[in-house]
């Protein structure tokens, strides 16, 4: 099996995941809508609401359509197929980024729908703050596209539906994607130790033109160096099992 061709079943394999798809863009779509819907002329923190929520969403949404790749793999994992896999002259680099690019495709088609409701409700942006905008989300999804292929081959398939529900769920709550959580204080200072945070606070640093905080960056290359040590170790104890 070549590597386009691989890359090729994955591709379609996605979106034929109706229950994916529910979750990475109807619910964050529906979100969005009921609630900035009534809110467009609200201003938080020097931010339309509407643009506040709506890379909320995005955060959420594309959080999911990262992890997910987790699911897959541990699907494939059951199955036998990841065995099968393994005998194949398909390299392990071509797997892995079969994996990530079908997520990230999920969370560029997210944010797609997600720009077009806030352009509906009001969001107002030039062709460079879109831009930065979704660069910045693509670098902070990085650790959680390296999170889901460590799920994938540490959990079983009946409990990665509940950890990725859950650990997006509570990276989104902590982070913002909600509303505001956390205004100030002591826990604010936790929080902007998180990679959901940055997510959501993509959207003040493409509105205001400036460069992302080195902090954001030194979280990102933080939670994806630990991660990705975590993920390899994972990966070399599942290899010695199977």
């Amino acid at each position: 099996m070549t590597e386009l061709t691989y890359l090729r079943y994955e591709v379609l394999r996605t979106w034929r995941n109706r229950r994916f798809l529910l979750f990475s863009l109807v619910f964050p779509l529906i979100l969005f809508l009921a609630i900035a819907g009534p809110n467009k002329h609200v201003t938080f923190d020097h931010v339309p609401f509407p643009l506040y929520y709506m890379t909320g969403m995005i955060a959420w949404g594309t959080m999911v359509a990262v992890i997910s790749s987790g699911a897959r793999i541990a699907a494939e994992r059951n199955a036998g197929w990841t065995r099968q896999l393994r005998i194949t002259p398909l390299p392990t680099w071509s797997y892995f980024s079969a994996k990530i690019v079908c997520g990230y495709m999920m969370a560029l088609l997210s944010m797609a729908v997600l720009f077009a409701a806030g352009t509906s409700e009001g969001v107002r942006l030039d062709t460079v703050q879109w831009f930065v905008m979704i660069g910045l989300l693509l670098v902070g999804l990085v650790p959680f596209a390296v999170m889901g292929i460590m799920f994938g081959h540490l959990l079983k398939v009946d409990s990665l539906g509940p950890a990725i529900g859950g650990v997006t769920s509570l990276f989104a709550l902590l982070g913002g994607s909600y509303g505001p959580l956390i205004r100030g204080g002591f826990l604010l200072s936790i929080v902007k130790f998180l990679p959901s945070y940055w997510l959501v606070q993509a959207s003040k640093t493409s509105l205001r033109g400036g460069a992302w905080p080195l902090e954001a960056w030194l979280v990102i290359v933080v939670w994806t160096l630990v991660l990705s040590f975590l993920a390899v170790r994972v990966y070399e104890r599942d290899t010695k099992r199977v």
